[in-house]
């Protein structure tokens, strides 16, 4: 039986991701996804202008699967959602979680884009709807901060023994708690 000539171009963002997955996002290339499919370079180019486009469409897949992630978790709210989806993004896949979230990279929506559409949807909360934009960004700030680093430990394997993946989620929350209860006594303190 010949090899297969023809591959649909999700096949080719399925190996490609599978690349990514396990060296990062510089392993994308057309010889290491040609040689991934047994195929030569030519499927890959008929299907995808340049190099950079397979990539961008391989980051499509990876935000995909990470607003699956997102709304697979259980939680009271969106933070608690997207931190426990954080965590479970870094366990599954810490080669792109650590070059997304720990390098300089094009592919990530710059801090201040994510930081408006989260502290816009704070100020929709109804614990947070009387706190000013500059209260709201501090809290997000203290949160990202932790939820990062927690995430960036899970993904290196740099963390604790005891702390297991039911101990990470408790706490994310329950640091998520304290950081929300101290910026309420602060907004307090200040009236």
């Amino acid at each position: 039986m010949s090899p297969k000539t023809k591959f649909s171009k999700e096949e080719i963002v399925h190996a490609a991701f599978a690349i990514a997955k396990e060296e990062g996002f510089s392993g994308i290339t057309a010889r290491s996804v040609a040689k991934r499919l047994g195929c030569s370079v030519a499927p890959i180019y008929v299907n995808f202008a340049n190099i950079d486009d397979l990539t961008a469409a391989v980051v499509e897949r990876v935000f995909a699967l990470s607003n699956e992630l997102t709304a697979a978790q259980d939680g009271e709210d969106m933070f608690a959602k997207i931190g426990k989806a954080s965590l479970e993004f870094a366990r599954q896949y810490p080669v792109l979680f650590r070059e997304l979230a720990l390098q300089p990279n094009p592919y990530m929506a710059s801090y201040e884009s994510v930081e408006k559409a989260m502290v816009d949807a704070m100020g929709e909360d109804e614990n947070m709807r009387d706190w000013s934009v500059e209260q709201r960004k501090r809290l997000f700030l203290k949160l990202r901060v932790f939820q990062t680093g927690l995430s960036a430990m899970v993904a290196t394997g740099n963390i604790p023994a005891w702390l297991d993946e039911q101990g990470a989620e408790d706490l994310l929350l329950e640091v998520g708690e304290e950081l929300f209860r101290l910026q309420q006594m602060k907004r307090e303190e200040e009236r």
